[in-house]
């Protein structure tokens, strides 16, 4: 293989992971709304790029469940039912409670307070979750989902399994996008959204996984109980 076709994959790989995160951020921030249909050639003109990077970038949030693909007609944008969504919190209620575990079984995961490794992954941690919950207070939505995948996603990161932190990713990607279908009905959001985000990460650095549980499980109920109530609207 000669270096420029080397280079070429690479620009095209790069490429089709711009436009599908360029893509994705679009559907959470509620431009492409449920059920909004478009075709691959007019997304390569709204970019400016060819069709095949388009195509691969489509397929890729088709696979992730973001998108669903039509043979006629293109893609659309996937629109989660609420039963979809009570699907996925147990399911990454599931994942979390098995990171738990790890944690409550006194294993190397989170190690000690004394471990400075550690130590500092929760501060950047605690930080992104300090950035969340201001955003949670302003009612500002953009804002806070891309604050809350970073605090997940190191969070997780911090018991040592890639597998499952880039499940648990993708399915809080999943429910946000479900979630935003809704939460951009209302014109504000102040109070509508978990702020848990600091007290959730020091519950589990004291180890106090009867808190850390109790308010998963709370976040959770409320999760639910909120998309129901505007699904019914």
């Amino acid at each position: 293989m000669s270096g420029s076709s080397g280079i070429g994959a690479v620009t095209r790989s790069t490429l089709r992971q711009q436009i599908a995160d360029a893509l994705r951020d679009e559907v959470l921030a509620g431009r492409l709304q449920a059920g909004q249909e478009f075709t691959v050639k007019e997304i390569a003109d709204q970019y400016g790029v060819s069709a095949t990077p388009v195509r691969e970038a489509l397929v890729d949030l088709s696979a992730q469940g973001l998108l669903e693909a039509d043979q006629h007609r293109g893609f659309r944008v996937h629109a989660y039912s609420v039963q979809d969504y009570r699907g996925m919190i147990q399911a990454r209620a599931l994942i979390i409670e098995g990171m738990f575990l790890r944690l409550d079984g006194d294993r190397e995961d989170f190690r000690t307070p004394e471990d400075p490794e550690i130590a500092a992954a929760v501060t950047g941690v605690r930080r992104r979750g300090e950035e969340a919950q201001r955003a949670a207070a302003a009612g500002d939505l953009t804002v806070l989902i891309g604050y809350d995948l970073r605090f997940w996603r190191e969070l997780s990161a911090l018991f040592g399994n890639p597998y499952l932190t880039d499940f648990l990713h993708r399915l809080r990607v999943q429910t946000w996008v479900c979630t935003v279908q809704h939460l951009r009905r209302l014109t504000d959001l102040r109070g509508h959204l978990w702020s848990g985000h600091t007290d959730l990460v020091d519950a589990l650095y004291r180890r106090d996984m009867t808190t850390a549980r109790s308010m998963l499980a709370a976040y959770n109920a409320d999760s639910v109980a909120l998309v129901e109530r505007l699904a019914a609207k």
